[in-house]
């Protein structure tokens, strides 16, 4: 009998010694990143991205290349408005395309550094390093780190669940979360190819806008120029529209929002014909902002973007560049006064 509960007590042990043997702590798998990262000389990955927008929810498909150190090409498009904007660095500075409307807009900015980017596999690895109050978790095939973000302007994401694959520490799933942990922005990936091979000229801008725009809808180029006003719907304390004037242009329709009060501000919506790209591209003062369902550039008194094919600033003096943002994220919700 004696023998036997050796025997048991000996494979028991065995058994534990092997289980811990196949579980790796946080500060393993952190270490494990860390080496990744280092070694991380390209890649293309796939993804779906969904948008929390109040009670709707929009969904992108998102296609990201990173080539070591510094070339990024992002392209997100909307699955339902076959609408595409393109952020794309290269050695001569980062750019935001938007092929539609035949634009192209140039930074000088440090950008993809300056904050967590969901859907950039490094960023994402830099995240849970800096976080040395990270939560983590295992399942059967995924490790799960929840940290803060690194979102400079945006408090109302500062949280974010990270779910990276066992086999080879790939990302899975991320969800950037408000205060209440909340999920409204959700990224999943179908597909992390590492040490991808790319063309020369795959992080040239004006191939990457020629290529978009055979790929746009014949209509995407089209002349109507009619659009439906957008109000924003965050509300600014002791502040209210005062003026809407429609102003004929040349070559399409532009609306001008006037707002008075302790926060005024302009809003200028604006939608023209689709011309000529030029082979300079337009360079802009200021930062590059994510407004979840585009990409905007902001300074301390404006900021601009383009969505469904129409034109936005926002122009204040008393305005923070936090509440712009909040501001023109509101633009995209529903259309009230």
């Amino acid at each position: 009998m004696r023998k036997k509960w050796l025997l048991l007590m000996t494979g028991l042990m065995v058994f534990l010694m092997l289980a811990a043997c196949g579980s790796k702590s946080q500060d393993d798998v952190v270490k494990e990143l860390k080496g990744k990262q280092g070694d991380l000389a390209s890649y293309k990955v796939n993804a779906k991205m969904t948008l929390k927008m109040g009670t709707d929810s929009q969904v992108y498909n998102v296609e990201i290349w990173h080539k070591d150190p510094t070339f990024y090409r992002v392209n997100l498009k909307n699955t339902e408005k076959d609408q595409s904007q393109m952020i794309l660095r290269n050695n001569q500075g980062v750019f935001v395309l938007t092929p539609a409307l035949n634009k192209s807009f140039r930074f000088q900015s440090d950008w993809p550094q300056n904050s967590s980017q969901a859907y950039l596999y490094e960023s994402l690895i830099k995240d849970i390093v800096a976080d040395k109050e990270a939560k983590f978790s295992s399942t059967k095939d995924h490790y799960i780190f929840e940290t803060k973000t690194r979102y400079q302007n945006n408090s109302m994401l500062p949280f974010q669940e990270i779910k990276l694959n066992k086999s080879d520490l790939s990302p899975a799933v991320v969800k950037v979360m408000d205060p209440d942990r909340n999920a409204l922005v959700t990224v999943e990936f179908t597909k992390v190819q590492f040490k991808a091979d790319f063309d020369k000229d795959d992080f040239d801008m004006k191939k990457n806008m020629t290529r978009a725009q055979l790929n746009l809808p014949a209509m995407a180029n089209g002349g109507d120029q009619s659009f439906t006003v957008m109000y924003p719907t965050y509300e600014l304390k002791e502040t209210k529209l005062v003026g809407e004037k429609p102003v004929t242009i040349e070559d399409g329709k532009r609306v001008v929002l006037t707002y008075d009060g302790k926060k005024s501000f302009t809003l200028v919506q604006e939608k023209v014909t689709a011309k000529a790209a030029s082979a300079t591209p337009t360079n802009m003062e200021g930062d590059i902002v994510d407004l979840g369902v585009t990409i905007g550039a902001l300074s301390d008194h404006s900021l601009s973007w383009s969505n469904d094919g129409v034109d936005y600033m926002i122009a204040s003096k008393n305005l923070t560049r936090k509440e712009m943002i909040e501001v023109a994220k509101s633009v995209q919700g529903d259309a009230v006064k």
